[in-house]
């Protein structure tokens, strides 16, 4: 039994969950369209460029959960996965949970996405464990901050030391799927990292250090 790891957004799924739920808040109208929609925008270039400020941006993700109701939230939430979300599941990265599922793997999803979005995600891979930024609650009511460290790039593996720890588990034999070249800090923790559909730099990365690179994409059939 080893540790199977699943980045979730671009790896699990075609699309980045948290760019995509700022995107269907804009649609709603619950949040300020024109300046929501370019902060949003700006924040996932930054993200793909490795400039990220994830303070800020979690700061910015995470105000929309603080005013609103947990009642309101909940039901965008199920529309967005059912509507936005399964579309975007990548039929070749099911078969491989599905394969780790079947060899008895541990299965844990470690994504820098609040966990209040990505829940019902993992749910849909029927992954019971995830790490994902925490969002600080008070009662029912989101605050707008953090909860601890976002799991994101060396806050994955901190968060992950901290998981393994809790659950009496270890690396040895792990194996961590990511697309990101953010993720590499954790790519180079586990005993077998695999690139999949990597970004430029990550593609660099696992050609030099010969780490396995992986098509999971969507397939167009034509003829």
């Amino acid at each position: 039994m080893a540790l199977a790891i699943f980045d979730l957004d671009s790896t699990l799924i075609e699309g980045d969950s948290d760019f995509l739920w700022g995107q269907y808040l804009v649609e709603l109208g619950v949040v300020d369209a024109t300046e929501y929609a370019a902060k949003n925008a700006q924040f996932f270039a930054d993200y793909k460029a490795g400039t990220l400020d994830i303070a800020a941006f979690q700061r910015f993700a995470l105000r929309p959960l603080a005013q609103h109701t947990s009642g309101d939230l909940i039901r965008w939430r199920a529309d967005f996965v059912a509507d936005r979300i399964r579309p975007l599941i990548r039929p070749k990265a099911l078969e491989v949970v599905l394969q780790h599922h079947r060899t008895g793997d541990v299965l844990l999803i470690i994504t820098a996405t609040n966990n209040f979005v990505t829940r019902p995600i993992a749910d849909c891979f029927g992954i019971v464990h995830l790490i994902g930024t925490e969002p600080e609650r008070i009662g029912d009511q989101f605050t707008g901050h953090v909860n601890g460290i976002p799991s994101f790039h060396t806050g994955k593996v901190a968060r992950l030391r901290d998981w393994l720890q809790v659950h009496q588990l270890s690396l040895a034999d792990s194996v961590f799927y990511s697309d990101s070249h953010n993720d590499l800090p954790l790519l180079q923790t586990v005993d077998h990292p695999v690139a999949v559909n990597p970004d430029e730099t990550l593609q660099a990365q696992a050609s030099a250090q010969g780490w396995p690179i992986r098509n999971w994409r969507h397939t167009v059939a034509t003829g």
